[in-house]
């Protein structure tokens, strides 16, 4: 009868890594686009804003390096 009611194939890793890159890329995208609306609203900051934009992009970008990695640790 109804013996399966939902079947996952494939690695259970790759939907975890999938689950995982959600959270940093939506702050990506937020760090991008605040950035953008920061440096048009004081354009005299830019250089500051854009160092900051830029550390904060590679703090969250190694969130998602690190669900990448995670699955094959366990």
């Amino acid at each position: 009868m109804l013996e399966t009611l939902a079947a996952l194939e494939g690695n259970i890793g790759a939907v975890g890594f999938g689950l995982a890159a959600i959270g940093p890329g939506i702050g990506i995208g937020y760090i991008f686009g605040n950035g953008v609306q920061a440096m048009a609203r004081q354009p005299e900051a830019t250089g500051l804003i854009r160092q900051n934009m830029l550390l904060g992009f590679a703090l969250a970008e190694a969130l998602a390096l690190i669900g990448f990695v995670a699955p094959f640790v366990y």
